[in-house]
């Protein structure tokens, strides 16, 4: 039963415009290959629906009131929009999507945008990108401005949300090339004290969740340089500027030569970061799913190059963990 609140129908905006464009009913009329008495009626029930006079029918060729104009603007992008739907769903129905954004952080560009933009290549028509922090992306997939997020979860309270883990990763600490790596917490004080930090910006969660372990290892340091990207803080501690703690994937992300670095494990508890895809929840049928397998088997491939450079990394970087939904 059509809605008693709307004004009008899809078939009566088409009849709408028809006599807008051929200034006379009857012309309208044989453009549709109706009645006039059919387009008279129709015209006459949208104008009663709506309270107001759409057409000033003293003027030939009809001409249209204020209402008149305006309706026709929106009645053209609401008919432009109904004509795109049979495509839409055509498509939809072989497997393809019409659009889909995705938001990732820089530290997995480099090991998963090129198995990613091959997948969304063969079952989307339009995909495109967004790179930087996750808190960003999150706030842009509550207001609809982004579909898929690929980063750390910063959505872990809310209703709504499906969420399919990729990986857990160690948190490292790495120094110039030629330094020499701390065994132990007792040696990281020292360490710390004789050289400044190199910090991820506090506006990430990657920053925060290191910041609150160094502080629980009685590590209160001074502020010095600080990055939102993992090629930024790489960069500057291969440059000497201080040490850092990151992670293998934001090491990866960042292609710093690794002669130029000394790579080591974080002496103290255990500290990992846990990354996961994140997306409104069915909205995107299985694609989700198939992006987040995608996404595994490519971090399955980072994960082994990183383990060759780094035989220690054996077991600690875990990647396709059980979905978190």
């Amino acid at each position: 039963m059509p809605d008693p609140t709307l004004p009008f129908d899809l078939r009566t905006l088409e009849v709408f415009l028809a006599v807008c464009e051929a200034g006379a009913m009857a012309r309208a009329a044989r453009v549709l290959g109706i009645t006039q008495s059919a387009v008279s009626q129709t015209v006459a029930e949208l104008e009663a629906r709506t309270g107001t006079l759409l057409f000033d029918r003293a003027v030939r060729p009809l001409g249209l009131t204020g209402a008149g104009l305006l309706l026709r603007q929106r009645a053209g992008a609401l008919l432009t929009e109904a004509r795109q739907i049979g495509p839409l769903l055509r498509e939809a129905g072989q497997g393809r999507l019409r659009q889909v954004r995705l938001g990732l952080v820089d530290s997995l560009e480099r090991a998963l945008v090129p198995a990613l933009s091959a997948h969304l290549a063969a079952t989307t028509e339009e995909a495109s990108f967004h790179s930087g922090l996750t808190a960003s992306h999150a706030s842009a997939l509550l207001t609809r401005q982004i579909d898929i997020v690929l980063g750390a979860d910063e959505l872990e309270e809310l209703d709504g949300i499906e969420r399919w883990t990729l990986c857990e990763e160690p948190y490292l600490l790495i120094a110039p090339a030629g330094a020499t790596a701390p065994r132990d917490v007792a040696e990281l004080w020292v360490f710390a004290a004789a050289r400044g930090l190199v910090r991820f910006s506090a506006r990430s969660k990657t920053g925060l969740e290191v910041e609150r372990h160094l502080r629980r290892l009685g590590l209160t340091l001074p502020r010095g340089q600080e990055f939102d990207t993992p090629l930024g803080l790489t960069a500057a501690v291969a440059l000497g500027q201080g040490w850092a703690v990151t992670t293998p994937l934001c090491l990866h992300g960042a292609a710093i030569p690794w002669s130029r670095l000394c790579v080591a494990p974080l002496p103290g508890p255990g500290l990992a970061r846990r990354l996961t895809l994140i997306a409104r929840r069915k909205e995107l049928g299985r694609l989700p799913r198939a992006l987040a397998d995608v996404a595994r088997g490519a971090g399955l491939e980072t994960a082994a190059e990183l383990t060759r450079e780094l035989p220690w990394l054996e077991g600690r970087m875990i990647v396709g963990v059980s979905p978190a939904q």
